[in-house]
Formats: C-alpha cells, structure tokens, sequence
C-alpha cells in the first residue's frame, strides 16, 4: 500500500477524524531486511525473528521512521525482528506459502498472520502446517479478551493467537461522490459504474452482500450465498464493478481514480492524511467483523514466536500498538493502560468499540468458508 502513513500521524487523524467516518453507524478498528533467522519448535529462543504481517500495521516513528515496539522488544530479549510486509491478501498470500508447507518444508518466517473470515486459518491448523504454541513461554495469553479465546479454528488457541480485529464496510471518496452508504448503492447506483472494487476476500464482499439481500451471513447455505454470488457478478457484467482488490485499492481510491471501494476500516483511517475527503461507514444493512491472527509456520522457532507473542500481549505494549494502528486489541487491560497517558485515544471508538457498533457487525458462517462449492463460484466471480 503506497504512500506510507506514520503511526503517530494516524493517531492524530484517527482521533480528530471519529466524526468524519462515522456516518449512521460510526467506525470501528481494521520490510524488514533479509538475513536468516527462524528455527524449529525446539532447542533455545533464537537471535532473529522474522514477522510476515500486512501493511500499514504496527507503529512507527514519524522522524526516525522505526518500529517502537519492535526496538523495544529487541532492547529487552536481544532479539532482532525482520519485519516483512508482505501480506496482501489471504488467498494470494495463502498460495505463495502453501507450495513449501505441503513439503514440510519452512518459509523462513517465524509468524505470519492470516484473517479468519477466510479459510485458511483452519486449513493451516488442519493440514499441519503450522506449530503449537508454547504456552510457558506466554503467560499474557491470560490477557486475551473472553471474546477471542475458543475460535472455531482453533477451540483452545493452541496454535494461533489474535493480532488485531477490524470491520469491513464501505468506503468512497467525497472528491468524486456522495455517501455510499449501502451495497444496493455501490453495486447498482449508474453514478458509481466503473467507478468501485470489491475486496477479494469472499467473506467480506459476499458478507456484505448477504447482508443487503436481507440474509444472516452467520447461516450461509447454498441460496444464501447464490443470491449474493448472483447479484455480485451482475454487477461485473454490467461493468459496475471495475475489479476486485486486496490493500491495493487504497491509492486508487484516494487519488480520486475511485469513486468507493468494499473496504476495510483501519486502511482508510491510515489515508485520511493523504486525502481527508475520504470516508468510511457500516453500510446501512450492517458490516462484517474479523480477526487477524498470529501463527508460527512449520521451520519456524516456536520459542522465539512465543516470546514475542508473549511481548506484544503486555497491556502496555497492546496500547502502544492500538493506538498506532487504529484497529481493536484483543488484549485485556490495554484501554486502561492508554487512559494514563492519553485519555482521548482510549475512549475512541476506532479502537474500543462500543455495544451500539457492535449489534450491527457480524461474523461469517466458518463451516461455509470451507464449502467448495462456494469457493469454485467465487473465483467464477472473481474472474480466475
């Protein structure tokens, strides 16, 4: 994702800018270099650890252009972090790692975070391609929220822990148009043709679009989700829909060349600095909600992952990083440690989100996501 925003920027902006993106809903959260590193699920923590993540998603300096937290955790364990932003999208990432997986062989990458409103999450677990935790090297996973602790994929969090949760919905560009403030309008409005994307994950775009048929997304059978898939690839024949994206629909979308995109609520917080005219909202029918979690590959060192994991699960490290990134912790204690220092940034709801944005946020039926059926049809839809 082009240009890079600091964190501390996105902070101010974030903060100043709850009125801008909340329409009737309000808003919500959502390389390193290349010496080795990486080990296996033995033996001791390692010098190096290497941290697949996507863009745009842990906090930077706006002067000296480095990670905190990151220089920190290496100040307190000696362990030098490679911070790769490599991860554009699940499916796309899931297909550049799954070749050496299957071969049981590593990636050279310690962690790398996949979003479990796709398939994928379980399919790792499923297959053996990712490591359990040490949990005796992880005593804040006591800090884990309720809410987080027994995902479908992952019942006892053996293998996975949160990084960070965020909301799909609607964003557009008031430089070019209106609200865009319901799915019906992005995917029929003849104002908007040729003029919007739609995220690649079939959980977000077919989520939302559930949703707008009147549907649960937490129910999809195969009706549920061919009305969707119907009306979604009406909207690629009439020409509505230009294409489907990843992160990269952020430039587009602030430079003016779209009109609104199906996105995700942390990317445009982090662009408003480049364009303030850009908005994001819940569609008038309701947003979708997902985690992004940490796992540790096959080849990579489980105790020095752990060790991290561990870190970034200090209350007082969660709140350094939720407030650079503007999307919801899932580590309890982090709100009330921002409070002492930044009473403002703790009770934004771009981070904490309330009751009232929670009842109109909803997750996608997990044993759809494995629905082959489904799938095939998507990546009809998607044009693959």
């Amino acid at each position: 994702m082009n240009p890079r925003l600091t964190r501390n920027q996105l902070v101010r902006r974030g903060a100043a800018g709850l009125t801008v993106l909340s329409l009737p809903g309000l808003l919500a959260a959502c390389g390193g270099g290349d010496d080795g590193g990486g080990g296996d699920s033995s033996g001791e923590v390692a010098k190096v650890l290497n941290f697949a993540n996507w863009p745009l998603y842990i906090d930077v300096d706006d002067q000296t252009k480095r990670r905190p937290t990151l220089d920190a955790f290496t100040a307190k364990t000696d362990i030098k972090v490679n911070y790769f932003e490599e991860i554009n999208d699940n499916a796309e990432y899931f297909a550049k790692v799954q070749g050496p997986l299957s071969q049981g062989q590593g990636i050279d990458r310690d962690i790398f975070v996949f979003t479990d409103n796709s398939r994928f999450p379980g399919l790792l677990v499923d297959q053996g391609w990712v490591q359990k935790l040490d949990k005796e090297l992880i005593p804040n996973i006591s800090n884990l929220i309720d809410a987080q602790a027994s995902p479908p994929f992952d019942p006892n969090r053996e293998y996975s822990l949160p990084w960070q949760s965020g909301m799909t919905g609607i964003a557009w560009n008031e430089d070019v148009t209106g609200p865009v403030e319901s799915i019906e309008q992005l995917l029929e409005d003849p104002k908007l043709k040729g003029k919007v994307t739609m995220l690649m994950e079939l959980a977000d775009s077919v989520g939302l679009t559930i949703l707008a048929n009147g549907d649960d997304p937490a129910t999809v059978d195969d009706d549920v989700f061919n009305r969707a898939a119907d009306r979604i690839q009406a909207a690629v024949g009439s020409g509505q829909i230009r294409r489907f994206t990843g992160n990269d629909y952020a430039q587009a979308l602030t430079g003016g060349d779209l009109a609104a995109s199906v996105a995700w609520s942390g990317d445009v917080i982090q662009l408003l600095l480049d364009n303030p005219n850009l908005k994001w909202a819940v569609p008038k029918d309701g947003g979708m909600i997902w985690t992004d979690n940490m796992f540790i590959p096959t080849g990579g060192s489980v105790p020095t992952a752990s060790t991290y994991m561990n870190y970034v699960y200090e209350p007082a490290v969660a709140a350094k990083l939720a407030a650079a990134i503007n999307y919801v912790t899932p580590v309890k204690g982090a709100r009330e440690e921002l409070a002492k220092s930044d009473a403002k940034t703790a009770n934004n709801t771009l981070i904490f989100p309330d009751d009232e944005l929670l009842t109109q946020l909803h997750q996608y039926d997990s044993a759809a996501l494995n629905n082959q059926e489904h799938i095939t049809r998507w990546q009809q839809v998607l044009g693959q």
